[in-house]
């Protein structure tokens, strides 16, 4: 709002803000709708899940001519390279979200736990949800909706354990993979052993005061975000964060999440949005770097995609509290961005994750079929290139 403000009191062209609720943005269909009707907003605001929805249909502005170089340098490549094609810039981030584990300190303590028990391997988060399931409290929780946000998530326990979706080059599927297929069924097994819930309680697995704060759960896999939202709401409530535990010979991972600012190439004023998106987060001028260290760590708490904003924001004590400290120097090395894949590959990446982790398919036949799909769909595919 603020941002929108000053853009409007310096420019001639003035951008009015539309409000979508968060459930129906992310796992709405208002979006596509609208650019199914030609009526597609200005600028809007996408993650790297969807990136080649709009990429492939011809909608995306490019970035790159009103960028200087030094602010082409100024953010980190793994956060860019989900937002570029061939070079060139689609796609601002005003954030990075990467993932990891929050528990109860009280959880721990009742349970006889210390920090010095936290796990590092699945098969000790394992047995450590056994000990922290009790009565109406489940161990751990992970998500169980299907929707990006759930793939997401998902996506490290994958590549931990050398799994991914395609071959580098985008061209042949990957999916059906040992990584995949134990990453699967680490997930099967929480909900098989009942120290996972099927359901969750408020918004979503995302929502880690109706969750981890309530009691509902003693381990939580969330964002970033989770820490401002235990800072603004339950602000009483103990808790510590964790690196994602790894499989035998497995490799610490993360993921990468973050909203990106993009403007609509069909329409009113493609120059001007695109201009707008510059200015607001891709300039080297003070306002447009100050504008992300705001957002990351006073409105939210995210790491700054801009290495100027995360050492602006890390010398005014954004990142000196425990949790944010571990996720800017522990967890955000580990990082990948979030993949950009088609909705049809998306699609048996959900369906797969579904079959296992709620339906008790077996991992290694649905990994293979999972496989044939992805592999179908990039036989006749000529879009840009999933990553």
């Amino acid at each position: 709002m603020d941002c929108v403000a000053a853009w409007n009191a310096t420019h001639d062209i003035k951008v009015e803000l539309q409000y979508v609720p968060n459930n129906d943005y992310m796992n709405g269909t208002k979006l596509q709708t609208a650019f199914a009707s030609g009526h597609g907003p200005d600028i809007f605001i996408i993650s790297p899940g969807d990136f080649l929805r709009y990429y492939n249909g011809g909608v995306l502005t490019e970035l790159t001519p009103y960028m200087e170089e030094e602010a082409k340098k100024d953010f980190f490549p793994n956060v860019m390279e989900t937002r570029m094609v061939d070079g060139k810039i689609y796609g601002l981030p005003m954030e990075v979200e990467p993932m990891a584990m929050y528990y109860s300190v009280k959880a721990f303590a009742e349970a006889g736990l210390s920090e010095k028990d936290l796990p590092k391997t699945w098969d000790q988060f394992m047995e450590l949800s056994h000990k922290l399931t009790k009565g109406n409290r489940f161990g751990c929780l992970f998500e169980t909706t299907p929707g990006y946000y759930q793939t997401f998530t998902w996506y490290p326990f994958m590549w931990q354990g050398g799994g991914d979706i395609a071959t580098p080059d985008g061209k042949k599927s990957a999916f059906n993979s040992p990584g995949t297929v134990q990453a699967l069924k680490f997930w099967q097994e929480t909900i098989k052993q009942n120290i996972a819930s099927r359901n969750f309680l408020g918004g979503g697995v995302w929502d880690v005061v109706a969750n981890l704060a309530s009691g509902y759960c003693a381990m939580q896999n969330v964002g970033i975000w989770a820490v401002s939202a235990l800072r603004e709401n339950a602000k009483d409530f103990q808790y510590g964060v964790f690196p994602l535990p790894v499989p035998p010979g497995g490799t610490p991972k993360s993921v990468l999440g973050g909203w990106s600012f993009v403007a609509n190439a069909k329409g009113q004023d493609p120059e001007e949005a695109a201009k707008f998106c510059v200015w607001a987060l891709g300039s080297m001028k003070d306002d447009s770097v100050q504008r992300i260290v705001d957002w990351c760590t006073k409105a939210k708490s995210d790491v700054s995609p801009r290495k100027s904003a995360l050492d602006k924001g890390a010398a005014a004590g954004g990142y000196s509290s425990g949790p944010m400290k571990m996720f800017k120097d522990e967890i955000f090395p580990t990082g990948r961005g979030e993949p950009r894949v088609p909705p049809e590959v998306y699609k048996t990446i959900s369906d797969s994750i579904q079959a296992c982790q709620l339906g008790g398919a077996d991992p290694q036949q649905t990994a293979e079929q999972g496989s044939q799909q992805i592999d179908s769909f990039l036989a006749g595919y000529s879009g840009a290139p999933l990553l």
